[in-house]
């Protein structure tokens, strides 16, 4: 599978994916307008290794909500990364059986070189 979830609305989600070529090949999800899914979620935590992984601590939700004060579970992250689309990292970009996650530098480079090989 090749797919990329990202925000329509997220300029460095663009820059990501433009500086990426992600062509045609790739399924593109807006998380906003198409929500995640359980089942996708699941898949995405499995290449991950957990939903901790796949969650970003940046979010103004999380700030909000004073989470970093709070011992989170997985299961906590599960269910906050489905309540709430601001809680992924993003982009979240499957090629194939690799996952990338998030907008460092070097998660970018790694997706590059995993795309050209």
């Amino acid at each position: 599978m090749k797919k990329v979830y990202y925000l329509s609305n997220c300029d460095t989600c663009k820059r990501i994916m433009n500086e990426l070529k992600l062509g045609d090949a790739f399924i593109k999800q807006d998380i906003k307008e198409n929500s995640i899914t359980g089942e996708q979620l699941e898949e995405l935590q499995n290449l991950a290794g957990s939903y901790e992984a796949l969650f970003s601590k940046r979010a103004r939700l999380y700030r909000e909500r004073n989470l970093k004060d709070q011992e989170l579970l997985e299961e906590d992250f599960k269910n906050l990364l489905m309540e709430h689309y601001t809680f992924l990292k993003r982009p979240v970009i499957v090629n194939n059986d690799e996952i990338f996650i998030g907008n460092s530098k070097k998660t970018v480079e790694a997706a590059k070189k995993s795309l050209t090989n």
